[in-house]
């Protein structure tokens, strides 16, 4: 088995690496809280896949932390020849620890963080880390400052931010360029229902030469047929620790998901696989980051390389579905 033969590859922005068309997110399921084995196969079945991606931030799991421990574990027993086939990313920038050190964006919080990381990843760097979210407080040359440094020493291979709006992504290229440190890559939210990053940010990163790594394709899964009759106990809504509330899953909302699923079967496809095509059909985008909770998720996801193109009249329909405010 050749695992690359079938993985499409895009470049990221203006920069030598190329990633795989569908990356895995840790956010949720493989923290502690979850069953080691089910988040080991997952990894191991898209690393197979040709997902050569996997991307984490201090803080996931739950519990904070445990994400990047689960795949330390991993790598350590089943993947340590093929560390240098892997993409690692992993972030800071929320609430890892108690006091005024444990969050944001300040020098202090973002190197102590790639050090705990490191250790419970098992690894002597990442390929890429992230400023996870802007720091209203703190210089952006501050937080730009400890991103270069970080791999000026060689604890990461590459910078990337996420969560930054157009002004600020601009502003922080800027900085990183002038430092020697260009910005490889943006990892905002977008999905069919989060679409603020059309309003400016896609236009500035293809001016600024960053790619740019969309998470939640799915929405955190109301893209998926998971809630067309209800929500199921297992869901991220029906979850006590899950980030998606019942609140969320509105009488509206929910009728544009009966529609885009109907769109979705007209076209041989589940309501997942072309959520994840949507996001992939703009050029500025390098890489869709989805999550999993089985494999079989991971192959949904990649059955998109596979999928007919949209046609103009099912992106009109689309649109149409989702309405003005979209």
């Amino acid at each position: 088995m050749n695992r690359y033969d079938d993985m499409t590859f895009r470049r990221c922005g203006r920069s030598g690496l190329r990633l795989p068309l569908i990356s895995l997110g840790l956010w949720h399921n493989f923290g502690d809280v979850d069953p080691f084995e089910n988040a080991k196969s997952m990894l191991l079945h898209a690393f197979d896949r040709g997902i050569t991606h996997f991307d984490l931030a201090n803080n996931y799991g739950p519990s904070p932390g445990s994400a990047e421990t689960t795949l330390g574990k991993v790598l350590r027993q089943d993947l340590a020849a093929h560390r240098d086939e892997l993409i690692i990313s992993s972030k800071a920038g929320y609430l890892m620890w108690p006091g005024p050190y444990g969050e944001w964006g300040s020098r202090k919080y973002l190197i102590a963080s790639a050090d705990q990381s490191l250790k419970r990843l098992g690894l002597e760097y990442v390929d890429i880390f992230y400023s996870h979210r802007p720091d209203p407080d703190t210089p952006l040359e501050e937080t730009m400052g400890a991103l270069a440094h970080l791999v000026k020493s060689g604890k990461a291979l590459y910078a990337g931010i996420s969560n930054y709006g157009p002004d600020e992504a601009r502003q922080a290229a800027r900085l990183l360029r002038d430092m020697g440190t260009p910005c490889l890559i943006h990892q905002p939210k977008y999905s069919m229902f989060e679409r603020t990053i059309e309003s400016g940010l896609l236009d500035v990163l293809e001016e600024e030469g960053i790619g740019c790594i969309p998470f939640s394709p799915l929405a955190q899964g109301m893209l998926t047929n998971k809630y067309l009759n209800g929500i199921p106990a297992d869901s991220r809504a029906g979850k006590e620790h899950g980030f998606l509330q019942p609140d969320e899953l509105t009488e509206q909302r929910l009728d544009q998901i009966h529609e885009l699923n109907e769109l979705a079967s007209g076209r041989n496809q589940t309501l997942a696989r072309m959520a994840v095509q949507w996001v992939l059909r703009l050029k500025g985008v390098t890489s869709a980051l989805i999550g999993a909770s089985r494999t079989a998720h991971i192959d949904d996801a990649l059955a998109v390389m596979s999928a007919a193109p949209f046609t103009d009249e099912e992106l009109a329909r689309i649109e149409s579905i989702l309405g003005p405010e979209a």
